[in-house]
């Protein structure tokens, strides 16, 4: 399983529109094959703090996920709006049993 988790910063400004668009992202991303999770997320302590937290069946999944144009354009428009561009980290994970 392929773990993607990130965040964001938003200015006060471009606070709405960055939550809009992350909405969109993540409803399309949800119907692409190979994708068990996506959520964007509001920081409960600092409101400008957007996370993002993926789960992918697979490197494939994920590597088709990235290379989807719209994928390619919210990742640009997402940085031309932030105050901060945060970090992206992808992790290959998996479950563990726990007795």
């Amino acid at each position: 399983m392929i773990i993607v988790t990130g965040h964001v910063i938003a200015s006060e400004a471009s606070r709405a529109e960055m939550l809009r668009i992350a909405l969109e992202h993540v409803h399309r991303s949800r119907a692409e094959p190979g994708c068990v999770e996506h959520g964007v997320y509001v920081d409960a302590e600092n409101p400008l703090k957007l996370h993002f937290f993926e789960r992918w069946v697979d490197l494939d999944a994920i590597r088709a996920h990235f290379a989807v144009p719209e994928s390619r354009a919210f990742a640009k428009q997402l940085r031309a709006l932030a105050a901060d561009p945060g970090k992206m980290y992808v992790y290959e994970a998996d479950l563990a049993k726990l007795e």
